[in-house]
C-alpha cells in the first residue's frame, strides 16, 4: 500500500509537544503530523514557532510560552484546551542540559535545569491528567535520557534529572493505568540537536569521529511506535542509542 493510499496511524488525534521548535521535539511533532494528527508545539521561540505555523498551515497549532514562568506554567493545558478542547498525546519534552563537574555549574544553571526538566515535567503531567482520566484515555510521552539509567561522570546534574523522570514515569503510569492513561518515556542515546553544544568537547569530538550519533527523526520514529500500540499494550521505557555507542 502507498503512502497516500494507506490509512495515517494519528489521523483524528491531538498531540501536545513541549520543546517543539527543534530537535527531538520537532521531529515528534512534524512525524505525528505526517501521521495525520492535529499538532500543538509549545515553544518560548515565538520566530520558529511562526515559520513552523507558516510551513504547516492549520495541522498545526503554536504556543508560546516560558515553562520556566510559574504563571504561563500554570496556564498552558487550560490555554490549550480552551482553544482545541481535546488533547490524546502530550510529548513533553522541553529540557535543559548541564554538563562538567558539579562545581563547573553555577547554582542559578543548575536551578534552571532542574526546574525545567523534573518540576515542570511534573506541573504539566498534573495539569493535563484529569482531562485524560475524565476521557479514559490518553498518551503521555516524556523524553528522558540514558543518562536516566547510568551514572553518567561527566554529566552528574543533568543525569540526576533523568534518573527523577524514570521514577516519576515508573510510579505516575501505576497511578494512572486503570484510567486507561499510558505514561512512557524514551531515553535516546546522544542526538544531533542544540543540547550537545554544552557537551565537553573531547566527548562531542570521540563521538563525532565514532559514528555514534543519533539524528532526532530515529527517537521520534519510536515515539510513533509507542503511540501506536494497542490500548492494552503499554511501552513504558525505550532506550535507544547508536550502535557503535559505548559509555
Amino acid at each position: 500500500m502507498s503512502d497516500l493510499t494507506r490509512e495515517k496511524a494519528l489521523t483524528g488525534k491531538v498531540a501536545v509537544v513541549t520543546g517543539g521548535a527543534s530537535g527531538i521535539g520537532l521531529a515528534s511533532a512534524e512525524i505525528m503530523l505526517a501521521e495525520g494528527a492535529t499538532v500543538v508545539i509549545v515553544d518560548r521561540d515565538d520566530i520558529a514557532l511562526a515559520n513552523l505555523k507558516e510551513q504547516y498551515g492549520d495541522e498545526l497549532h503554536t504556543v508560546t510560552a516560558d515553562l520556566l514562568d510559574s504563571e504561563q506554567c500554570a496556564a498552558l493545558i487550560p490555554r490549550i484546551l480552551e482553544t482545541i478542547q481535546v488533547i490524546d498525546i502530550f510529548h513533553a519534552n522541553a529540557g535543559l542540559y548541564v554538563g562538567g563537574d558539579l562545581t563547573d555549574a553555577s547554582h542559578e544553571a543548575i536551578d534552571r535545569m532542574l526546574n525545567l526538566n523534573i518540576n515542570v515535567v511534573m506541573k504539566n503531567v498534573h495539569d493535563v491528567l484529569p482531562h485524560m482520566k475524565e476521557r479514559g484515555t490518553g498518551d503521555i510521552f516524556i523524553t528522558s535520557s540514558l543518562a536516566g539509567h547510568f551514572p553518567t561522570p561527566w554529566e552528574p546534574v543533568y543525569a540526576s534529572s533523568k534518573w527523577a523522570m524514570q521514577c516519576f514515569v515508573q510510579t505516575i503510569r501505576r497511578q494512572v493505568c486503570s484510567f486507561g492513561v499510558r505514561v512512557g518515556s524514551v531515553s535516546p542515546g546522544p542526538v544531533i540537536t542544540s543540547l550537545l553544544s554544552d557537551w565537553p568537547e573531547e566527548k562531542l569530538e570521540e563521538a563525532k569521529a565514532s559514528g555514534s550519533l543519533m539524528e532526532a527523526k530515529e527517537v521520534a520514529e519510536t515515539l510513533l511506535f509507542m503511540a501506536t500500540r494497542p490500548r492494552h499494550v503499554t511501552i513504558r521505557d525505550v532506550v535507544i542509542m547508536p550502535s557503535q555507542f559505548d559509555l
